[in-house]
């Protein structure tokens, strides 16, 4: 009898659970389809050309742009609907954030709308064409990411799902297209500066896909094609961030919701002035080195040496300061008593999920570096620089991603209801003090509550509406017995209130720091200071086209982690 009863519920699950299945598998195939066309555009197949690879992501963006405008239409006609919403699910700094990537976005689409003109005569008009798609593209998705990140559909699941999942890896491959196209122009920068460093026996061949055709005003040819390339990392974050804002919306789909009230948790600056101080020294001197590592790698050997040994060095002091801090934050957790929450959260989730999977790529990167040093036959003095970089890399990322994991896992403190309570109560006594409550009287509505007695602040205002004049006599000696009883104990009280707000303070410094300097470590290997490809020596253990591959496989995933650590830091210190 009770499965029969139980039945029904279970059997009405199904239909959705094979509708998340088979919309999983059309997104899968979906993106592997446009991953072997970018594939064969790479390593120039014969019959596929880049005007293939650009209609097929045109006809994903324009279906995705249809889908969008009916979903967006069905809500306006719904308005007065009240709908579930994840809290959880796109915070206002992530919108930001997003918005701001596809600003950057917006006038890399314009720089190749400029190229497409000037070289016009020997391009496809797809390649035209799909850098006016892509804007349109980028602005209704920001439009619809503000405005239903936070959804829980509850119509129409079925195809919403499939509306949702097709976004998902449209934008995921618009981010492999633009990892690709950034990687080549990477690798060719690189081959031609491994001569420099004496590495003459790898063959050099580059992989040019310029326009065979000469450019109308060459000044303005230059500025495009060389700003494209720089534009290009905000461009992958943009669309790396908008996969998983909508991968959230596609797993709340159809979920059942406990509500209850969330805590908003503003970013303030005040308390962190350290580990701003510090993160932004970090910062200013990362750029510094960037600068210089850019100048000065392939001008000569010395020089690019020199370089090379320039940033292990600050890489190796900037790493440390990092490790020391996560470890710090980790042994003020062992020293609280906070339990953890565990309640399903699907952004939260694939927080976590996405901090240890990509912190992958730059273990597999450190890890090769790490068997190269030991392996090689022949070692230049700033290769040794590398065997401290790459274990503290994967150490720090250990440390990190621990720190980050429970922070967004820990719950967060509540309000202290005697506050709210004291405030009003000596509002509606007339009373001339301060609004802001003593320890003291914290203390005693605490302890008078956990006694199933009125708090005293209370008690003393209806003990003097029904005794009257001769009530305050009894009150004023009751609340100066009290004050003499506690004594000790609001001493203990405040000595205990003001550790929790040093470790807290502590802790917001600490993730305000390790913030700034997340953005520090994403800054060199986006815009291409990247010592995997410059200092030879994996090249030679490993083979050049082995190692490239894996470089070029590896490296996405740790820029993105970066940036991904700083959100969820961000995060964190506007939770603690």
């Amino acid at each position: 009898m009770e499965k029969a009863a139980g039945s029904p519920s279970v059997g009405g699950s199904y239909p959705q659970k094979n509708a998340e299945i088979l919309s999983s598998q059309y997104g899968i195939n979906l993106f592997l389809a446009g991953l072997l066309l970018t594939f064969a555009w790479a390593v120039h197949a014969v019959g596929i050309s880049k005007s293939h690879l650009l209609s097929y992501l045109i006809t994903l963006m324009l279906i995705q742009l249809l889908w969008m405008l009916w979903y967006r239409c069905r809500s306006c006609t719904q308005r007065r609907l009240i709908r579930d919403k994840d809290t959880h699910a796109g915070a206002r700094w992530l919108k930001c954030g997003i918005t701001l990537f596809a600003v950057i976005t917006l006038i890399l689409d314009s720089f190749k709308i400029g190229y497409y003109i000037d070289f016009s005569n020997c391009l496809s008009p797809t390649e035209g064409i799909f850098p006016v798609t892509h804007a349109m593209h980028t602005i209704l998705q920001v439009y619809f990411l503000w405005c239903h990140a936070k959804d829980i559909i509850q119509s129409f699941k079925t195809l919403e799902r499939f509306g949702v999942i097709h976004s998902v890896f449209t934008n995921l491959l618009l981010w492999t297209n633009g990892v690709l196209t950034e990687s080549k122009h990477q690798l060719n920068e690189h081959k031609e500066r491994l001569i420099t460093l004496g590495f003459g026996n790898i063959t050099i061949v580059l992989d040019d896909h310029a326009p065979q055709c000469n450019c109308t005003t060459t000044t303005l040819c230059s500025i495009f094609s060389q700003g494209i390339y720089y534009l290009y990392p905000f461009n992958i974050e943009y669309h790396i961030l908008a996969s998983t804002m909508l991968y959230v919306l596609w797993k709340n789909i159809g979920r059942k919701v406990e509500h209850h009230q969330q805590h908003k948790t503003p970013f303030k600056f005040h308390g962190i002035t350290i580990g701003m101080i510090f993160g932004l020294i970090v910062l200013t001197s990362t750029i510094a080195v960037v600068v210089v590592y850019l100048i000065q790698i392939g001008r000569s050997k010395i020089k690019s040496e020199l370089a090379l040994t320039m940033f292990y060095l600050h890489a190796i002091f900037v790493l440390a300061l990092m490790c020391t801090a996560g470890i710090v934050a980790l042994l003020i957790y062992r020293l609280e008593d906070r339990s953890l929450d565990n309640s399903k959260n699907p952004a939260r989730k694939l927080d976590a999920e996405l901090l240890v999977g990509t912190a992958a790529g730059s273990w597999l990167l450190s890890w090769g570096s790490i068997l190269a040093i030991i392996c090689a036959q022949a070692h230049p003095k700033y290769t040794w620089y590398n065997l401290p970089y790459s274990v503290l890399v994967i150490i720090e990322k250990y440390i990190q991603n621990l720190f980050i994991i429970e922070s967004i896992h820990r719950e967060q403190e509540k309000v202290n209801d005697d506050i709210k309570t004291l405030r009003i109560v000596t509002i509606s006594r007339g009373s001339t003090l301060s609004l802001t409550p003593s320890y003291k009287e914290i203390y005693n509505g605490g302890a008078a509550r956990d006694s199933g007695e009125v708090p005293c602040l209370l008690k003393g205002s209806i003990c003097a509406r029904e005794n009257g004049g001769g009530g305050g006599a009894k009150e004023e000696t009751s609340q100066e017995n009290s004050s003499v009883m506690h004594s000790a104990s609001d001493f203990s009280l405040y000595s205990g209130n003001s550790v929790t707000n040093n470790k807290r303070r502590v802790l917001k410094n600490i993730a305000a720091f390790l913030f700034l300097c997340n953005l520090s470590l994403w800054i060199p290997p986006a815009f291409g200071c990247r010592p995997e490809y410059d200092n030879g020596l994996e090249e030679i253990v490993f083979g050049f086209e082995p190692w490239i591959i894996v470089v070029n496989l590896a490296m996405p995933f740790s820029i993105f982690y970066r940036m991904h650590s700083a959100a969820s830091l961000f995060e964190v210190n506007c939770k603690t």
